[in-house]
């Protein structure tokens, strides 16, 4: 979190205020308390809002979801105060994983269950051989797994979460449910404003201008392009705010540079094992028709003669008719493998073939 006084310092007035409304045509902007701002060119960076399934009990205090530093706080201040025995978390993404391990690692007495409708842990990131690395060793560290599983509703006891109900009949019981299911592009005040909307967020062209010309937007709340099938995707990474944010201060000093698109590099750690991915993984691939093939190998980190050598899974995925790189994915059980997973987004680039 960057401190007021660094921007300040800088000369950048920080108002702490809701915006409620945009005037497009007048060129202003409203805030909570009623003042209202006039303004030469506005920037929307105002991300994404955690998604919380219509549940029976999603309003039960102890239901909490991750986005930012008030969120964390919050867990922690109920964890402490409520003195939690018993965590389920709903999702097993990289956010809903990474906080339930921590966790587990901060408050060892903690009982985490994860619980996925889909088949595997990280179903975005993993292809399910890759993800199936995952599973035991979360079950070796003491988070119980449960995926393939639905939650069709969450029980109470005196207005706190009391368990979590499954598909399949079961109730787990929690005293604390963290929903971590996805995130959905704040667009409320760019509808607002009259801006165009696309499928996943704001539509912008690649220098983040909005349908507006003097409205930018950049971040969690926009639309993006693939790289790899040049189709609309979200992009909800923090690498990808800071490199559009970046281009729209320098658009505003004149220079004119292109976002060329994403491909959605991600990393997460998970205790000791770590996994990392970019581009499509081999199932997006096939549900977008493109014919692939793979190769992985079982390879280290290290020389095996040096210290502290470590084993990890490279995948890589193929388009078949260009044979061309169009995905990694790795997963290792040494330190996060963003050198080599940046490698294979510069040959997804730079279209390599075997």
């Amino acid at each position: 979190v960057v401190p007021d006084t660094i921007l300040e310092d800088a000369g950048i007035t920080v108002i702490k205020e809701r915006v409620t409304g945009i005037d497009s045509k007048k060129k202003n902007v409203t805030l909570e308390g009623g003042k209202v701002l006039s303004f030469d060119k506005l920037l929307l960076a105002n991300g994404a809002d955690p998604v919380i399934p219509p549940l029976p009990g999603r309003d039960l205090k102890g239901v909490l979801t991750l986005r930012n530093t008030p969120d964390a706080e919050a867990m922690i201040e109920f964890i402490d105060e409520r003195k939690v025995k018993n965590l389920t978390v709903v999702g097993a993404g990289f956010i809903g994983l990474e906080v339930g391990t921590l966790l587990k690692q901060t408050h060892p007495d903690l009982k985490v269950t994860v619980v996925e409708f889909l088949e595997n842990p990280l179903p975005v990131m993993l292809d399910a051989d890759m993800a199936s690395k995952v599973g035991p060793y979360l079950k070796e560290q003491g988070i119980e797994l449960r995926t393939g599983t639905g939650v069709t509703g969450i029980t109470e006891e005196d207005g706190y979460v009391s368990g979590v109900e499954l598909d399949s009949g079961d109730v787990i019981d929690c005293d604390m449910v963290l929903m971590s299911v996805g995130a959905r592009s704040n667009f409320d005040l760019a509808k607002q404003a009259g801006l165009d909307m696309g499928e996943f967020g704001i539509k912008v062209n690649e220098y983040m201008e909005t349908s507006h010309p003097d409205i930018f937007a950049a971040g969690d709340n926009v639309e993006n392009r693939c790289l790899v099938t040049g189709k609309n995707v979200p992009g909800q990474l923090r690498g990808t705010a800071v490199c559009q944010g970046r281009l729209v201060a320098k658009r505003l000093k004149g220079a004119a540079i292109p976002f060329p698109g994403v491909l959605n590099n991600s990393c997460v750690k998970l205790f000791d094992l770590c996994a990392a991915s970019v581009g499509l993984t081999d199932a997006l691939a096939k549900s977008y028709g493109i014919q692939t093939a793979c190769f992985t190998v079982d390879s280290r980190s290290k020389h095996g003669m040096i210290k502290d050598m470590k084993p990890w899974t490279l995948k890589v995925v193929f388009n078949t008719e260009d044979r061309r790189v169009i995905g990694s994915q790795i997963v290792s059980m040494s330190e996060a493998p963003t050198k080599e997973i940046d490698v294979m987004n510069m040959a997804i680039k730079m279209g390599a073939v075997p």
